[in-house]
């Protein structure tokens, strides 16, 4: 496996319907947390796998749970938005393709920075969290163990190569809007209505970004 790069960036998708309430909360938060304050505004994930995260252990921090932890995958273009666009799935109830989803970018080292000041947990995975066998790991030196050449893969067909593709980054509870970088969308309409929401606001940058989607 290749060395880590040395500025790895982070990805959490959602839908533009999201992001007003994202913007009055000054922060991503987990699913519990979400689900506590009535669910999101438009659900995109899956629903068994979702389900599922709220128990499984974040095995290198006892007692907790994946689904009390905010998501990121190491990479745009995730398998899970391979699976909206294909919008095809039995699990996953929302049918309105990959065009209003949101990609939010973040950089690893500031988010983890941001977390050892706050005193808020943080972990990663060697594949996909919402499974039972998945790897954590809770150590920056230990980013080395990540396949990042399945990360950054589009051809992800092989078996071994989707599981290192999904990856993740995991923050306790909640991650601040202002450690957002930049905001990859699809289209000019999107990125319009993007930057409508902002206000004018001149952080972070939104851009069109068609590599990122499929």
């Amino acid at each position: 496996m290749p060395n880590s790069p040395p500025s790895p960036k982070i990805y959490h998708i959602t839908h533009v319907e999201n992001l007003p309430r994202i913007l009055t909360d000054g922060c991503l938060f987990s699913d519990v947390v979400i689900n506590e304050r009535g669910g999101p505004s438009k659900t995109i994930g899956m629903s068994t796998i979702k389900q599922r995260r709220l128990s499984l252990p974040v095995k290198c921090f006892s007692g907790d749970k994946v689904g009390e932890y905010v998501p990121f995958y190491f990479c745009p273009r995730s398998v899970m938005l391979y699976i909206i666009y294909q919008g095809n799935h039995l699990e996953v109830s929302y049918r309105g393709g990959q065009g209003p989803i949101v990609h939010l970018e973040a950089d690893l080292n500031a988010a983890v920075a941001w977390a050892v000041q706050d005193n808020r947990r943080w972990a990663f995975t060697l594949s996909n969290a919402g499974a039972v066998y998945t790897e954590f790991r809770s150590n920056l030196t230990q980013l080395s163990e990540i396949d990042w050449d399945a990360v950054a893969a589009h051809d992800w067909r092989a078996p071994e190569t989707k599981e290192g593709k999904q990856a993740e980054f995991l923050v306790y509870e909640r991650f601040p809007w202002h450690s957002v970088e930049r905001i990859g969308v699809s289209s000019a309409s999107i990125h319009s209505r993007v930057r409508a929401e902002l206000g004018g606001e001149p952080r972070p940058v939104v851009e069109i970004k068609p590599d990122w989607y499929y």
